[in-house]
């Protein structure tokens, strides 16, 4: 399976959602390919623990670069049941692949009606020319 940012939902915060039908209502979340190159130079990340319970617009972990510490927040509420725990040491995963290699996250989603509140690629396209 190839994630393209052309199927995902986007929070404003730049965290995405890749929940296609047949995910059995599963998303994966992931932060875009503007947030990884706004942040720059990768250092660090904590990620949440599989069993962990995310509410949509909650902080479920953190990624840091050298020049900032950024909150990542979740798109969806739900029931976390996989971590991409090797990114933590791979972080330049990220940095080349934010949408497949680099996913953060799989939620068994408690509301997937939650996906309608989300930006699709063409709105969040928008949201990125008024940042300059």
């Amino acid at each position: 399976m190839t994630i393209q940012p052309e199927n995902l939902k986007y929070c404003e915060s730049h965290e995405w959602a890749y929940a296609p039908a047949d995910a059995g209502g599963v998303a994966t979340i992931g932060i875009s390919a503007f947030a990884v190159a706004e942040l720059n130079d990768l250092v660090f990340m904590a990620l949440p623990a599989v069993g962990q319970k995310v509410e949509a617009g909650a902080e479920f972990g953190e990624v840091e670069s050298v020049k900032a510490v950024s909150p990542m927040y979740s798109p969806v509420s739900g029931e976390i049941v996989d971590v991409n725990s090797g990114l933590v040491d791979r972080l330049d995963q990220l940095n080349a692949d934010p949408y497949d290699q680099g996913w953060i996250m799989k939620v068994k989603m408690s509301d997937p009606s939650e996906l309608d509140r989300l930006l699709d690629f063409a709105a969040y396209q928008k949201l990125l020319s008024q940042h300059g």
